[in-house]
């Protein structure tokens, strides 16, 4: 008799911002056969990656490379080379996600300033670029789609206005790339960092990042050279200490040595989780970005048709919603929670919650990559009113499916 039951986890259908299903293709590449990390087979997928997120970034930078681990690590990674102690950091907040910026830049000794919006907005590009010039930070961090408020910020003039006042500008596009459009070189975006587990269809377990040469310096410029460091007791020491990179795991300067043609030994890649990522993105690409992105737009259109149609109200300013995140207010005396579980259990659907001042009064609906299709949006329009109307809730019965199926009707993505 087995101590523990075989493994089967039970199908879903998940529309969360996160994560969602993982293409099938992406999961049968995560089957095949283990190669050593200086195979010049393996390094030649590796080669091949960074070229595939070149084109997934829209970038001309030579570093597109993957952080072993969640999005989270691609952000450490990031705020860790690039934040020496006392470097003046700018973070506007307009969410959940803006806060953890924040604290990861203070655990790396940051001086952080903050601005911050009502959640269900985003801020006016105009203000932001104010405060950079009257307070001069060394690093603006800032988050380009809220998936706590389902909100999208605008970034194109800050990232200009940074670039002349000599500021580098850091961005999380966990939620948005692949989804919706990403331009680091057109919008002077300096690093950026990417989520897996999002509109890429792929497991969390990596964090793909670009950055570019004035980062690059930054990082540089505080790598550890270990056999020529001082001892942390000597007089002379502390300004070699404060530039050295805290981290070793996060140290982008000994990574990219390790993606460079020297293959300098860091750490065992992860070689599962490559595949997936260089599937995964492969497949973005065979897409193409352009279809991709409209169709996200085409499934967003269809599911806000058919909650507008049940009566439900979204939450959030309309001017600057995240396309692949729908945030829907829930209706007065219905348990949200109750409706998330009847939702899961019955349908085998699951949606999310919200965070902070929003717990409680808002559901959230992704439709992100592999998710993002016709099927998944009929099934939770369906469901959803069913599962209202048995909670008492007043929905318009018998029209959502109908107003998402006139929204495909104008659209020829499926």
């Amino acid at each position: 008799m087995k101590k523990y039951r075989d493994l089967s986890p039970s199908p879903r259908t998940i529309m969360t911002p996160g994560p969602v299903e993982a293409d099938p293709r992406v999961l049968r590449a995560m089957s095949f056969p283990i190669l050593g990390q200086f195979d010049p087979e393996f390094t030649g997928l590796m080669n091949e990656t960074m070229e595939m997120l070149r084109e997934l970034f829209q970038t001309t930078n030579r570093w597109a490379y993957p952080i072993d681990g969640t999005s989270r690590s691609g952000i450490e990674a990031v705020l860790t080379s690039l934040i020496e102690p006392g470097d003046r950091v700018f973070v506007p907040i307009f969410g959940r996600f803006g806060h953890l910026l924040v604290e990861i830049a203070e655990r790396c000794g940051a001086m952080v300033s903050t601005l911050e919006q009502e959640w269900g907005k985003v801020f006016d590009q105009e203000q932001v670029i104010r405060h950079i010039g009257a307070n001069r930070p060394h690093i603006v961090a800032m988050v380009h789609g809220e998936t706590s408020t389902g909100c999208m910020q605008p970034l194109a003039d800050i990232g200009k206005a940074c670039r002349e006042m000599d500021v580098l500008f850091v961005v999380d596009a966990v939620a948005t790339i692949g989804g919706v459009p990403v331009e680091p070189d057109e919008w002077c975006i300096d690093a950026v960092i990417g989520g897996t587990q999002k509109c890429l269809s792929i497991p969390s377990g990596m964090a793909p990042i670009s950055y570019n040469q004035r980062a690059e310096a930054k990082v540089l410029k505080r790598k550890k050279i270990e056999r020529g460091l001082r001892p942390a007791h000597h007089p002379e020491s502390s300004q070699t200490q404060i530039r050295g990179i805290q981290s070793n795991y996060f140290d982008l300067s000994q990574l990219q040595d390790y993606w460079s043609a020297d293959r300098l030994n860091h750490h065992t890649e992860a070689t599962s989780m490559l595949y997936a990522l260089r599937e995964g993105v492969r497949i973005v690409l065979e897409e193409g970005l352009e279809a991709r992105f409209a169709r996200h737009r085409a499934q967003e259109a269809a599911l806000v048709a058919g909650i507008q149609a049940m009566g439900m109200t979204l939450y959030g300013d309309p001017t600057c919603k995240l396309p692949v995140v729908t945030c829907v207010m829930i209706p007065p005396g219905v348990d949200g929670e109750s409706v998330r579980a009847m939702l899961l259990d019955d349908f085998g659907i699951e949606i999310a919650s919200s965070f902070g001042p929003l717990k409680g009064k808002i559901w959230r609906i992704g439709t992100m990559g592999y998710s993002c299709r016709k099927k998944n949006v009929l099934h939770i329009l369906g469901a959803l009113e069913a599962v209202l109307a048995r909670h008492g809730a007043r929905v318009h019965t018998g029209q959502a499916v109908q107003a998402a199926l006139d929204s495909y009707g104008r659209s020829r993505y499926e």
